[in-house]
């Protein structure tokens, strides 16, 4: 059996990425394979340029998708079942800088059918000193409020130029629906293209949001997240059991039969953890999940900094961030092993010596905007910022005749490697801004050298800031200090400048984490400044608010 829900139709609108002085790529979906298919663009569409066809690996339905007519679970898939899905690019060349260039895409069928899209536009790489406005945005997730949060965007901004997107696209990255189709309305590519349906109910009131028309006419650069990454892969569990049980890959050569230094790397993947279908789905400079690339005169370094989500949960039944379930003490290929990393950031490190190769090359010591983008904050009155972003210590606890009592995992907070690591080497080089995700809540704060701090994910919903007296869940007699409230590494939020919100009390907050007010930031290089914005969905015919702003340092 395979899945196919929608019918004969493009799977998605076009969009935009990697724009060069005179190029830019174009990529669209279908769920057929075609006999051809190609952009038509410039003047009365004369001109054609076809696409390169490749068929994305690892696309499933399962038994929890909202796809097609399954509304409820199991109703048509019982198991992981592939879903067939091609995706185009087309490289559209000979552009000049600023000015856009009308286009729509065609994908014929194996019968000759044509399908085509609306008709938008696109531009190659701005030159350095065209003023932009880029959308800071991350944590989509398919979450409530995030059609109602791009909506008031475009509303709000209507001439945007790029986005970058820290993280977080969507939650089970295999499950195709979440990108294309699910049928609560609010999937990743169509609340970025205006092709949402999303009803949100609040305080009595249903109102429909449908996202806004984005990437199809300007660039998207996303970061990758930890909702990015499959786990072990299976034909029989569940999509979300796949997720949620990655191992790190030293464990899995040593759970591979037989000669483990010979183990094929698809076969690691599968037993370990895979990005495939989010390299599969983007276009990422040498198909890395970090990257560096220049945008008007913005140097944006992209980072892959993120681990496995953990529950911060004590009790015996918990594969969590500081214990093993008590049923699997005796069973290692059950472990969890904690909030382990996917990629390293250490010293020494691939990534870690590509960064210090990037920040002293010409072209992000030139740029006017240093900007640095990934998922895991280094500053945040969130949840997710504890324990410590290193390498769990696994410690086995025995009994005098040997049986396992508790196995738990230590995270030294001096051994945080973007703390320890990462951020010197960003003040060294003078980056003005670290843009990050994966708390849903907005705040900010700023280094003693200038380097700003920001976190702008609360999109569509939150898991809560934790000041004064509401705290994080630590443990709190375990060797490490898990800091319950604040930021663990040191920096103070700032209050929002303009309007910030008010506690019960009266007093400002320095925070927004909430569940009815939706958030996004807007980087303005004509002027050097970010600006953040609030929508509350309670009230669907209120204003959008301004409420913080503040000036990039100037680099030259």
């Amino acid at each position: 059996m395979e899945a196919q829900t929608s019918q004969l139709q493009l799977l998605s609108d076009p969009f935009l990425q990697l724009p060069t002085p005179t190029s830019i790529l174009v990529i669209w979906f279908t769920e057929f394979a075609g006999s051809q298919h190609f952009v038509s663009y410039g003047k009365d569409f004369k001109q054609r340029v076809f696409a390169t066809t490749t068929q994305l690996t690892r696309t499933r339905e399962d038994q929890n998708s909202k796809v097609g007519e399954q509304r409820e679970k199991g109703t048509i898939y019982q198991k992981p079942t592939p879903r067939k899905i091609w995706r185009h690019q087309a490289e559209v060349t000979g552009l000049i800088s600023g000015v856009k260039v009308p286009y729509f895409v065609t994908s014929v069928t194996e019968n000759h059918q044509k399908i085509e899209s609306h008709q938008f536009t696109l531009s190659p790489q701005p030159k350095a000193e065209t003023p932009l406005k880029i959308l800071l945005t991350s944590d989509h997730q398919l979450m409530p409020m995030t059609a109602a949060n791009l909506q008031k965007v475009a509303e709000t901004i209507p001439e945007l130029d790029g986005i970058f997107f820290a993280g977080d696209l969507v939650n089970i990255p295999d499950r195709a629906s979440e990108w294309f189709d699910d049928i609560r309305g609010n999937a990743f590519f169509p609340c970025l293209q205006g092709k949402a349906n999303y009803q949100l109910e609040k305080a009595g009131v249903k109102t429909f949001y449908h996202g806004a028309s984005l990437i199809q006419n300007i660039p998207l650069f996303p970061a990758i997240g930890n909702h990015e990454i499959m786990g072990i892969f299976s034909d029989e569990l569940s999509l979300n059991e796949q997720f949620n049980h990655p191992y790190p890959r030293f464990i899995g050569k040593r759970l591979a039969p037989l000669f483990p230094d010979q183990i094929e790397e698809l076969e690691l993947k599968n037993k370990t953890f895979n990005s495939d279908t989010y390299q599969e789905i983007f276009s990422l400079p040498n198909n890395k999940n970090y990257y560096s690339l220049s945008f008007g005169n913005i140097r944006l370094i992209v980072l892959y900094i993120t681990n496995i989500w953990r529950t911060p949960s004590l009790e015996a039944n918990a594969r969590g961030r500081y214990r093993e379930k008590q049923e699997d003490f005796n069973h290692p290929e059950n472990w969890g092993y904690g909030q382990h990393i996917f990629e390293s950031i250490q010293p020494g490190s691939e990534q870690y010596k590509w960064l210090q190769q990037e920040l002293n090359s010409p072209e992000f010591r030139q740029a006017k905007y240093k900007i640095v983008m990934f998922h895991h904050p280094p500053h945040t009155l969130g949840d997710n910022i504890v324990p410590a972003y290193t390498d769990p210590q696994q410690i086995i606890e025995k009994d005098n005749q040997g049986n396992v009592k508790m196995i738990r995992y230590e995270y030294p907070l001096e051994q945080d490697y973007i703390i320890r690591d990462v951020i010197p080497l960003l003040e060294k080089a003078e980056v003005q801004l670290v843009y990050y995700g994966h708390s849903h809540l907005w705040n900010r704060f700023m280094s003693p050298s200038g380097m700003h701090f920001l976190e702008s994910s609360n999109v569509g919903n939150s898991y809560g800031a934790f000041l004064g007296d509401k705290k994080r869940a630590v443990p709190w007699e375990f060797r490490e200090k898990y800091p319950a409230i604040g930021d663990p590494n040191g920096l103070e939020p700032i209050l929002p400048s303009l309007n910030p919100l008010l506690a019960e009390d009266g007093k400002p907050l320095p925070y927004i984490a909430s569940n009815n007010i939706t958030v996004f930031s807007i980087l303005d290089t004509e002027t050097g400044t970010v600006k953040s914005y609030y929508f509350d969905t309670q009230k669907p015919q209120s204003e959008v608010i301004k409420f913080d702003e503040f000036k990039l340092k100037n680099s030259h």
